[in-house]
């Protein structure tokens, strides 16, 4: 089962999906995500050691919520010599142009971002 077509609305129209890594999280917290085809993908900013990223490697699962709407998800971390590195860079700088991103967009498309990357799988 893949993702509803209204999430892929959701991540044209606005800047953020709300996640929730693994299972004992209360609150969501508002990221950027990009969709390749229909894949969709996410970078930790902070690449800290407590996050929604590392909560997903260790557990491999959690919630998205856009609008009112909350999927559980799978996912999955993706390898740095992944060939879809480059379209996960090109997705970020095709959907985050307002200037006030730029800053950002030039960060998470940076080689170092390809370690924290993460593809999400509806359940």
């Amino acid at each position: 089962m893949g993702f509803p077509t209204d999430f892929f609305t959701h991540l044209k129209q606005y800047n953020y999906v709300e996640i929730k890594g693994g299972l004992d999280r209360i609150t969501f917290l508002e990221i950027w995500m990009v969709a390749v085809g229909e894949r969709v993908f996410a970078r930790s900013w902070n690449k800290s050691e407590r996050s929604w990223f590392t909560a997903f490697l260790e557990t491999g699962v959690g919630e998205l919520k856009y609008g009112q709407t909350v999927l559980s998800v799978s996912g999955v971390k993706v390898e740095k010599e992944d060939k879809i590195q480059p379209f996960v860079h090109d997705a970020y700088r095709k959907r985050f142009t307002e200037k006030e991103n730029i800053y950002y967009v030039d960060g998470i498309t940076q080689p170092e971002y390809e370690a924290y990357t993460m593809e999400f799988f509806t359940k």
